[in-house]
């Protein structure tokens, strides 16, 4: 049996952080896993920039709210789970996910927390395990599951070379360029036949 483990962002849904950006017109929050691979400074950056404009937790879920599924991402998830067992696995954190999670039909999801005062702000961010991507494969691993995984960032790499097959899905010049040995795909069709590939290679 395979689990077909899966990133989030990027995958199924557009960047958060991107789209509040946009929505607040504030440039440093476009920044994400797909340029900077160190994740523990990239969210005190964020955590930064939200407090010094005062910025709390129903902003930016005002924002998740719009957001939809990327073109097809809903019948890649359905053909997904006809033929494997899916899991997602996101550096998101569960209050900002929930939503997401409905117009996938509620599909299993690991992720992370966010602390949030009494005024409704972000004070902290709690990660489920240090470097749960790559420990949750091995874990369904070490399960006697076989694990195809596709990711697009830095953040996506321990989970992918833990897996016993890696698939890139849209990944930027610079994650592609650096992880050469994974195969590429640009589309739902391709990341399709990818992951067939993968379990017949298994």
């Amino acid at each position: 049996m395979e689990i077909a483990c899966l990133d989030l962002e990027g995958v199924f849904f557009g960047e958060i952080w991107i789209n509040f950006s946009k929505t607040t017109g504030i440039e440093a929050l476009k920044l994400t896993t797909r340029d900077v691979p160190d994740y523990n400074l990239l969210m005190q950056r964020r955590l930064r920039i939200l407090k010094e404009n005062q910025l709390g937790l129903p902003d930016i879920q005002a924002v998740i709210d719009q957001m939809e599924p990327l073109d097809g991402a809903l019948d890649f998830i359905n053909w997904l789970r006809e033929r494997f067992q899916v899991i997602i696995l996101s550096d998101t954190f569960y209050e900002f996910a929930a939503p997401l999670m409905k117009k996938l039909a509620y599909p299993t999801l690991l992720c992370n927390y966010l602390e949030i005062d009494g005024n409704g702000f972000v004070a902290n961010y709690k990660l489920r395990q240090q470097d749960q991507k790559r420990q949750s494969v091995q874990a369904f691993r070490n399960l006697n599951y076989r694990v195809i995984a596709a990711g697009d960032s830095y953040n996506d790499m321990t989970m992918l070379s833990e897996a016993d097959a890696g698939i890139l899905f849209c990944p930027p010049d610079n994650v592609m360029a650096e992880y050469p040995h994974f195969p590429v795909t640009w589309n739902y069709n391709e990341l399709r036949e990818a992951f067939l590939q993968a379990r017949n290679g298994l």
